[in-house]
C-alpha cells in the first residue's frame, strides 16, 4: 500500500516558518487542526503545488511531487471559496475538467451525490442563486467525484448548519472510503475529528 510522505518539509516566510514531517496510508482520512496561523491551508497549498517547500519533499507512492505542476499532480482540492464559474450551470461545473471520465456511471454518481447532500434540485440552476453552503455542497461534490486519488479540502463545510453539515460529513467519509481517496481535511470543528482515521493539531 502507497502512502503520501512529507519528509521534513520546510517553508518559511520573513516572519514565520512551518515544518512538517509525517505519512498517511493510501486510501486513509487525515483531519486537521490548529490555531488561525498554524499551518493548515499552507500544508494543503504545498501537495497540490500552489506553494514550493525550501526543503524536504512530498511523495505520493513513493515518487516525488515537486517536479510536478499543479495540473499534473494527483489531487483535487477544495478551497474555501468554493471555485465555481457564475457563467455556467451546476452540471456543467460539475462536468468541468472530466473529459471523457464524463460517462453514464458518472453522471448516475453525480445524480446520487447530490441526491445525498440535499441538492438534487439544485443542478440545472446558476451558482449566482445558491445559497453559500448550497455553493460549497456542489464545490464538496465536485472535488470527491474527480478522478484524482488525493483529496484536498480547507474548510469544506462552512456556511452549513449543524444538520447539513453532519449529513455532508457522512456523505465525504462514505464517497471517500468507496474511492479508496486518501484525503486531507483542514476543520476547525471538533465533531470533525469522527471523518478521519487519524486526527493531528498543528501548531502545538
Amino acid at each position: 500500500m502507497g502512502v503520501l510522505e512529507l519528509d521534513r518539509v520546510r517553508i518559511a516566510r520573513e516572519d514565520w516558518a512551518l515544518e512538517y514531517d509525517f505519512q498517511l496510508e493510501s486510501g486513509a482520512i487525515l483531519t486537521l487542526q490548529g490555531r488561525s496561523g498554524a499551518g493548515k491551508t499552507t500544508l494543503l497549498l504545498l501537495v497540490a503545488g500552489f506553494e514550493a517547500p525550501d526543503s524536504g519533499d512530498i511523495r505520493w507512492q513513493g515518487h516525488s511531487l515537486l517536479p510536478l505542476p499543479v495540473a499534473q499532480r494527483p489531487v483535487s482540492m477544495l478551497f474555501q471559496d468554493h471555485n465555481l464559474f457564475e457563467h455556467i450551470s451546476v452540471w456543467r461545473n460539475l462536468g468541468l475538467g472530466m473529459g471523457r471520465q464524463r460517462t453514464r456511471s458518472w453522471e448516475q454518481a453525480v445524480r446520487d451525490g447530490a441526491e445525498a447532500l440535499g441538492i438534487g434540485t439544485l443542478l440545472g440552476r446558476m451558482p449566482a442563486t445558491l445559497s453559500g453552503g448550497q455553493r460549497q455542497r456542489v464545490a464538496l461534490l465536485r472535488t470527491l467525484l474527480r478522478p484524482e486519488p488525493l483529496v484536498l479540502l480547507d474548510e469544506p463545510f462552512v456556511g452549513m448548519d449543524p444538520q447539513t453539515h453532519a449529513l455532508a460529513g457522512e456523505w465525504v467519509r462514505a464517497r471517500a472510503k468507496a474511492g479508496g481517496k486518501t484525503v486531507l481535511l483542514v476543520t476547525h470543528h471538533a465533531q470533525d475529528r469522527a471523518l478521519g482515521d487519524r486526527n493531528r493539531v498543528l501548531g502545538v
